[in-house]
């Protein structure tokens, strides 16, 4: 595998899961009250508990995409 198809590989990837996050926050941003009332049913708690829940896993999964994906593309981007 040379350096080419890697860095195409981070690219895609980076791509995907940047409007992955986009989407996600999107949805919790105009359909909250929506997504609160279907877990809610399964899973019952405070809405504050589930709105700290939510954010703290859209930042993780921001997190994520940076050190796996976005780091590595422009590493790969750098060295070659």
């Amino acid at each position: 595998m040379n350096l080419q198809i890697l860095t195409q590989f981070f690219m895609w990837c980076t791509i995907i899961n940047v409007a992955l996050l986009i989407v996600t926050s999107l949805i919790w941003l105009f359909g909250a009250d929506f997504i609160y009332k279907i877990h809610g049913r399964f899973f019952p708690m405070p809405r504050e508990t589930f709105n700290a829940i939510f954010y703290f896993f859209i930042g993780i999964y921001k997190l994520l995409v940076y050190v796996f994906n976005l780091i590595p593309w422009i590493a790969l981007l750098i060295i070659t």
